[in-house]
């Protein structure tokens, strides 16, 4: 998680605030430490730049959900054209 954190010029405490928020759900080591991928490092990445221009972290949590599902929905619809 600290290296993490550092990578993210943020606090592991924001981290673990991201964890209880559910927006991000670190894999654990035999050990017990966080395992972070890089897509959850880059949703991390963009919550801090959220929160970094005065987003409450709920709502950049639910901003970055909502721009997740758009993207996804855009995908499907580029499929589904290309298949007419």
């Amino acid at each position: 998680m600290g290296r993490a954190a550092d990578l993210l010029g943020t606090t592991q405490a924001f981290l673990r605030s991201l964890d209880e928020a559910k927006l991000i759900v670190p894999q654990r080591s035999a050990g017990g430490h966080r395992r972070y991928s890089r897509y959850q490092l880059r949703i991390a990445a963009r919550a801090r730049e959220l929160v970094d221009h005065g987003t409450p972290l709920e709502a950049a949590c639910r901003i970055i959900i909502l721009e997740d599902q758009l993207s996804e929905a855009l995908e499907l619809n580029a499929k589904l054209t290309q298949q007419d």
